[in-house]
């Protein structure tokens, strides 16, 4: 996976998905380690500093597949809330390859056992976050 280009997260995704992580289901699941590394070394800044072309955690988020040519518009979530056709989780390959990124930017992201997406962010439309949203 590529993770040159410059990655943004704001605090309370940081912490959110950081918890998210440490839970028994998904403490040792080898295929989040790509999400483990962009983490680690993304910028963090508070919500309010967020630029708006970046994907954060409920942004609706439009973006194309290099790879097969196709568009998507879907809201990155977490995985209680990633039922709806329009939704990807955090912890979906697409899902995490899209977190942090900002319109324009493109990112390779391998997913274990098909194959590697090439994504490319056309559009971003945040949602706030507000500090009482910390629960999962």
């Amino acid at each position: 996976m590529e993770l040159k280009l410059p990655v943004i997260l704001s605090s309370f995704d940081l912490e959110r998905i950081d918890r998210l992580l440490e839970e028994n289901n998904y403490r040792n699941t080898p295929y989040l380690d790509g999400l483990r590394h962009k983490m680690s070394r993304a910028s963090v800044v508070q919500p309010q500093d967020v630029p708006e072309d970046v994907v954060i955690m409920n942004s609706r988020v439009q973006f194309v597949d290099d790879v097969s040519g196709n568009e998507y518009n879907l809201t990155l979530t977490y995985p209680g809330s990633a039922k709806a056709a329009d939704t990807v989780s955090i912890l979906a390959p697409v899902g995490a390859a899209l977190l942090g990124m900002s319109v324009g930017q493109s990112i390779s992201w391998e997913v274990p056992g098909v194959r590697t997406l090439q994504l490319r962010v056309l559009g971003v439309a945040c949602q706030a976050e507000l500090p009482d949203e910390l629960s999962l």
